[in-house]
């Protein structure tokens, strides 16, 4: 009985796991050129204002490289971000999309 137990728990395990690898898969990674970062707070605030405006699993911006990395299963236009971003005087420049592969254990 236990061992039928463990089995079905497996089972379900496994199902989950696959359910996650497809919502994995669904994500994008977009990378914003922004305008107007000139420091870590003004990427705190650009994180913030992402975060706040879109549904968003993961952003990260850059202020030496001028850019905002956002991992996300919408999609986002420049005109979207620059209007949120534009409240507090930063402009998106360029936006370039790529699907999202996230590499497990580093590999």
């Amino acid at each position: 009985m236990a061992i039928v137990a463990a089995v079905m728990v497996i089972a379900v395990m496994m199902r989950s796991l696959r359910s996650e690898r497809r919502k994995v898969t669904d994500m994008k990674k977009i990378t914003a050129k922004i305008d107007g970062m000139m420091c870590s707070m003004c990427e705190s605030h650009v994180n913030d204002m992402i975060r706040k405006a879109f549904k968003v699993k993961k952003v990260t911006s850059s202020h030496k490289k001028n850019e905002t990395v956002i991992i996300t299963d919408e999609d986002l236009s420049v005109d979207q971000i620059d209007t949120v971003l534009s409240k507090m005087g930063y402009h998106c420049m360029d936006v370039k999309v790529e699907p999202y592969k996230k590499s497990f254990f580093g590999l």
